[in-house]
C-alpha cells in the first residue's frame, strides 16, 4: 500500500473524528504511518463536519485536508443532498453510505458512476447493537469489508483496549458486535 486517503462526512457528535482516530490507531498498531484529523466548521453538535485519514507504508509529509481521496464515508445520510459527498472523489474510488438504500440508488442519488458504491444501515446495527444512534463504529466494520486496510480482528482488538477503560464491557462487546455486523451486512456495487 502506497497510500490511501479517506474523508469521513457526518455531523457533530455522530463520532467520525473517533471513527478515524481508531482506524489510524489500528493502522499505526500494524506499523503504518498514519494521521487522523477532524475539521470542524462552527463547533456544535448537529453541524456538518469532516474528519481524515491518510495511512501509509512510508512517512507522510502531507499536513492539509484530505481533497482528493480513495474513499469517503458518509456517516450521516442526510449530507449526501446537502454538499457534494464525492468531491475530488478518485474515478476508482469507493463511497460508503450509512443508509437503507442499495448502492445503485446511492449511485444515481449522487451521480457517482465510476468506482464503486457500498451501502450498510449502521444506523440500524448500532440501534440492535449498542441500543444508541451512534452508527461510527459499524461504519468501521464497513470500510474494512470495502477496503481491508488493517483486519477486523486488528481493529476489534484496538476497539476493545481503547473502549473497556472508559465504557462498560457490555458496550464494549456491543460496539464490537456492530463493527462485525456491519462488515458481514455492507452491500457493495
Amino acid at each position: 500500500m502506497e497510500m490511501i486517503e479517506i474523508r469521513w462526512h457526518g455531523r457533530g457528535g455522530q463520532g467520525a473524528k473517533t471513527a478515524s482516530q481508531f482506524l489510524g490507531e489500528a493502522a499505526l498498531d500494524t506499523g503504518k504511518y498514519i494521521q487522523a484529523f477532524p475539521e470542524y466548521g462552527p463547533e456544535r453538535a448537529g453541524a456538518p463536519m469532516r474528519a481524515f485519514n491518510r495511512i501509509s507504508d512510508k512517512p507522510i509529509y502531507i499536513h492539509s485536508s484530505v481533497t482528493n481521496p480513495e474513499m469517503v464515508v458518509v456517516i450521516d445520510p442526510t449530507l449526501v443532498k446537502v454538499i457534494d459527498v464525492t468531491e475530488g472523489l478518485d474515478e476508482k474510488g469507493i463511497l460508503l453510505v450509512n443508509t437503507d438504500k442499495s448502492p445503485e440508488d446511492i449511485r444515481k442519488e449522487v451521480g457517482f458512476n465510476k468506482g464503486k458504491v457500498g451501502t450498510v444501515d449502521a444506523t440500524k446495527i448500532a440501534l440492535e447493537t449498542l441500543k444508541l444512534p451512534m452508527p461510527n463504529m459499524p461504519m468501521l466494520g464497513a470500510l474494512l469489508k470495502a477496503n481491508p486496510i488493517v483486519s477486523i480482528d486488528e481493529l476489534s482488538e484496538r476497539v476493545k483496549g481503547k473502549f473497556l477503560k472508559k465504557i462498560s464491557e457490555e458496550k464494549t462487546n456491543a460496539n464490537l458486535e456492530g463493527i462485525k455486523r456491519a462488515y458481514n451486512e455492507v452491500r457493495i456495487g
